[in-house]
């Protein structure tokens, strides 16, 4: 083995260990931090590079066809996670939970504020 090969070897185990700690951080920010809207900056962005960093760690190890199968995990995850955090949000809004600490309430103008609203029918 060369030497670009054993740079290569560093930079995945690097790569997988960065991203195990991310991951681990944002289980922790998922049970530490105090309300909906700061879990769910946790649960999304650190780990989804989490996941990114993963999977850039195995795959010049398993490389071919399942390589690209890491490429598509972490694409899927790019684009759900987002919309999950939303709908996640939105549904804590409208139930009432504590929002206290936001700076910025754009739903109250469009729906009235939480538990209720003015037109609940335009969903």
């Amino acid at each position: 083995m060369g030497i670009l090969g054993r740079v290569g070897e560093v930079l995945a185990a690097a790569a997988l260990v960065a991203g195990g700690i991310l991951a681990v951080l944002a289980g922790l920010g998922l049970i530490r931090l105090p309300d909906v809207a700061a879990r769910l900056q946790a649960a999304t962005k650190p780990q989804v590079v989490g996941l990114a960093l993963i999977c850039a760690g195995t795959a010049p190890r398993i490389g071919g066809t399942e390589a690209l199968a890491l490429v598509v995990v972490v694409l899927f995850q790019l684009v759900t996670a987002p919309v999950l955090a939303q709908l996640v949000g939105r549904s804590a809004y409208r139930s009432g939970v504590s929002h206290q600490a936001l700076l910025a309430d754009e739903l109250r103008d469009r729906s009235g504020g939480p538990k209720g609203g003015a037109d609940r029918s335009r969903r």
